[in-house]
């Protein structure tokens, strides 16, 4: 009678057992909530990783490091956080706990992996091989994560796994992670990154629930777990606001590293960098934007005291120019002059708007533009000083043609062979020329007076040549006008005068009066005076040195000029206005020819 008890207990203990895992395999099932919460976190998650991915590569040495493990630790704890979220939202039919150890295990594989697939992908020289491997490894990495979070469930439902649904989410973990490291690698766009992070955070959601699906549910006779703790939606809220808190921290500080790079870069160019609030009119401005200002990096610096360095004109453009930008939305650009130490500046800005299409904020670039302000001036100074030189040429090549061509005729008529009219002609040009020359090495704006004096009587003996007076720089127009005029002086001493003997000498002697008032112009007295030479008499008519004499100093340089011709020998008495002169041309009426 025992014995058919206790088949008969065993028997229905049997069939309950059956109808236990037929009705716990019924009611197991994933919480909606939970579902979606596990995908919100899947997907920043992956934004937040592709962006601080972007960091890794863009810093070296020790940042890169320390930008490795902060994509890391923020890349694998949300797939840890997504998988927890997950699996507190599922429903086995029976009260679950969790074996902290194992749990914890499986957040630092997530995170080991994640760092170790970041590292390889991210050195310089890694080759798609080696992309893949690291793909290979991740996704290897979390699958391990999640069998070995499922190893920590505590329920009273015994777990088993089909084979084949194991392979495929290993697959998927696989594929997404490689496709994570792909993306990560280049410089996409921000609708791309967008697209991204949707796709990888879907198929890293797709890979857990896949995984799960391989689960089967065996009840066991065991006496069920009465759950303990915090409700699944209060661990859900918490776990899932951390791991977004971190993220969200992550985040901010891939910003202001980005941030700080950009303004460093800045920096380093020259250029500053300032930010305008449109509703309060709060500036922020760069170190070096001060400087560019002329304001001290420790000072505040505000957007009124800005304005305050605007002249009126200036500021009356400058409100133009912004209101034009804010109602267009057209980018802001424009110079202005600071008045405090005459500086130009470059503001570059645009305007950023809010939801609602309504201009919040304006930023932007300043930028020294002094040096091209001074440039241009410089560059415009000297085209103006290129006309003159032009116009001067002009003038100056129509007066020399037309006195060569006097010269020439006057000199013919008076030689008496062709031989004489070659040596006269030839040396009245070559004292042309030497002006011109001196000229030249005075950058055609100043020739020395002394230079000219010189030059012309270089050819005779030192002993016959006195020289004295201080140093006096001609213009264009006077050193032509004397440069002729000394040469006639002193080829008329060789022929007729003092330069025609050996015991003759001739004596050059000038000084610089300056005017009775500031306006006035300085006053050049000249003598040339010859001694020793054969008697001189004042001639019959007017010679060719006499007429040009008198058209250079007196008609055209507004000056005086007296000749003598005195017992001892020649004197030429010469008094000229410097830089008051009229513009005659040369010509054989001029000339009195």
């Amino acid at each position: 009678m025992l014995d058919q008890f206790e088949d008969h207990v065993f028997s229905c203990l049997g069939a309950a057992a059956i109808r236990l895992r037929q009705q716990d395999q019924m009611n197991a099932s994933h919480d909606p909530i939970f579902v979606l919460l596990s995908l919100l976190i899947a997907v920043l998650g992956s934004w937040t990783a592709l962006d601080l991915f972007r960091r890794v590569r863009a810093n070296p040495g020790q940042a890169r490091l320390v930008w490795l493990a902060i994509a890391a630790l923020s890349m694998g704890l949300s797939i840890w956080s997504m998988h927890f979220v997950a699996m507190l939202g599922f429903d086995p039919g029976s009260a679950v706990r969790y074996d902290p150890l194992l749990t914890f295990l499986s957040m630092v594989l997530a995170i080991g992996a994640t760092g170790a697939a970041f590292f390889f992908a991210s050195r310089d020289n890694a080759r798609l091989s080696h992309v893949f491997i690291a793909g290979s490894v991740m996704g290897i990495g979390i699958c391990l994560m999640h069998y070995v979070g499922m190893a920590a469930l505590r329920t009273a439902v015994s777990l088993g796994y089909d084979a084949r649904l194991v392979v495929l989410s290993l697959l998927i973990a696989i594929a997404a992670s490689t496709a994570a490291l792909l993306v990560a690698r280049r410089e996409p766009s921000f609708s791309l990154r967008v697209i991204a992070a949707l796709i990888l955070g879907a198929a890293i959601v797709g890979m857990h629930y896949t995984a799960m699906a391989a689960l089967e549910l065996i009840p066991t006779l065991e006496v069920r777990l009465e759950p303990y703790g915090a409700p699944p939606y209060v661990l859900a809220v918490s776990v899932a606001g951390g791991t977004l808190l971190i993220l969200l921290l992550a985040l901010m500080a891939s910003l202001s590293d980005q941030r700080a790079n950009v303004i460093s870069a800045l920096e380093a160019g020259g250029v500053g960098y300032w930010e305008l609030d449109l509703r309060t009119h709060a500036l922020q401005i760069s170190p070096r934007g001060k400087d560019i200002c002329g304001v001290k990096r420790e000072d505040d610096f505000t957007h009124e005291q800005f304005l305050f360095r605007l002249s009126p004109e200036e500021r009356e453009k400058r409100d133009h120019v912004f209101e034009a930008a804010l109602a267009t939305g057209s980018d802001y650009n424009a110079e202005y002059c600071l008045t405090e130490d005459a500086r130009w500046v470059n503001l570059r800005g645009r305007v950023m708007r809010d939801g609602r299409g309504r201009p919040r904020r304006m930023i932007g670039v300043i930028l020294d533009v002094t040096d091209r302000h001074e440039a241009f001036a410089a560059v415009s100074l000297s085209e103006r000083r290129q006309r003159l030189m032009v116009n001067e040429l002009n003038h100056r090549v129509k007066n020399t043609l037309a006195t060569i061509q006097s010269i020439a005729r006057q000199t013919a008529r008076n030689a008496n062979s062709p031989e004489e009219f070659r040596v006269s002609f030839e040396g009245r040009l070559l004292a042309l020329s030497e002006t011109h020359n001196a000229l030249t090495r005075g950058g055609w704006e100043v020739a020395c007076l002394r230079e000219l004096f010189e030059h012309e009587l270089k050819p005779y003996s030192e002993a016959q040549i006195h020289i004295e007076g201080p140093s006096v720089s001609l213009e264009p127009r006077e050193a032509l006008a004397l440069g002729m005029v000394i040469h006639e002086l002193a080829t008329n001493a060789a022929k007729y005068g003092a330069l025609s003997v050996p015991t003759g000498s001739v004596h050059v002697a000038w000084a610089l009066l300056p005017g009775e008032r500031d306006a006035d112009p300085s006053t050049l007295t000249l003598d040339w005076s010859e001694q020793g030479g054969p008697v001189v008499q004042a001639p019959n008519r007017k010679g060719f040195g006499s007429r040009l004499l008198h058209l250079s100093i007196e008609r055209e340089m507004g000056g005086k000029a007296e000749l003598r011709y005195e017992a001892h020998g020649f004197v030429c008495s010469l008094s000229i206005p410097l830089v008051r002169m009229a513009v005659v041309e040369f010509s054989e009426e001029a000339l009195g020819f």
